[in-house]
């Protein structure tokens, strides 16, 4: 998504300034990038949501191209936590990704 420019330069030029502003300025944001050279990864399956109410309990939202899915099962659950984890172990670390914003960001 970052480096195909959809939209046009302008917009992606926009996009990028939007996210580096967002990881330099704001202490509790942190951004990890999937190299595109991954030709696999836990996040294959598909977006999904992990979210933990005031009181302790954990939901997961799952979401396809026709439907969503609201995941209540705690094993299910689980085991999105675990992918989630494999998924940060992948990625290319919080100041690695910056760096590539800012890269992609002067090339164009």
């Amino acid at each position: 998504v970052l480096e195909r420019c959809t939209g046009g330069k302008d917009v992606t030029r926009e996009l990028l300034d939007h996210l580096v502003e967002l990881v330099e300025r704001n202490w509790n944001v942190e951004l990890q990038v999937m190299p595109t050279v991954s030709l696999s990864h836990a996040g294959m399956d598909g977006p999904m949501q992990l979210a933990e109410t005031p009181d302790n309990r954990w939901f997961a939202y799952s979401e396809g191209q026709q439907n969503g899915r609201l995941i209540t099962h705690a094993k299910e659950i689980s085991l999105l936590h675990q992918r989630y984890a494999k998924l940060r172990s992948q990625a290319l670390t919080p100041e690695e990704s910056l760096s590539l914003l800012k890269r992609l960001r002067g090339a164009l």
